[in-house]
């Protein structure tokens, strides 16, 4: 789809700190985390939402989003992670995505509800983390 970001994503026209990606599946860093580390996961193909993907998806998906979160703990020294997708109602890119956050207990994600306040990194910040979560996806 040539209006999609995450299609530009994928096809290279936006950069983005790509953290993991194969033949069905990119992982990159939220632009503007929960905290900092969170990962979009989506489909390389277009699909809208969660209720349209292709059975042949959800294993690719839902992989890359386990493997993301095991990288977690020997990245960022994390105790868990939260994985959630939107579908329709507070789905600000129309392209199926699993967000999958670092989590470290009483780190606040959940303390204001769910009004999340959504971080920046600093310069090179993400490009960092970015290059450390890859090589441990990778070593994994």
């Amino acid at each position: 789809m040539r209006d999609c970001i995450f299609c530009a994503i994928v096809r290279g026209e936006i950069p983005a700190d790509v953290v993991l990606e194969d033949e069905h599946v990119i992982g990159f860093l939220d632009r503007a985390p929960l905290l900092k580390g969170h990962v979009l996961v989506a489909p390389r193909v277009h699909v809208p939402d969660l209720d349209e993907l292709p059975a042949d998806l959800i294993e690719p998906v839902f992989s890359a989003a386990q493997r993301v979160s095991r990288a977690f703990p020997k990245v960022f020294g994390s105790e868990g992670s939260y994985t959630g997708i939107n579908t329709r109602v507070s789905q600000s890119v129309p392209h199926v995505h699993a967000h999958v956050v670092p989590r470290r207990e009483g780190d606040g994600l959940f303390g204001r509800g769910m009004a999340w306040m959504r971080k920046r990194y600093a310069e090179g910040e993400a490009a960092q983390l970015a290059a450390r979560l890859k090589e441990a996806i990778a070593a994994s």
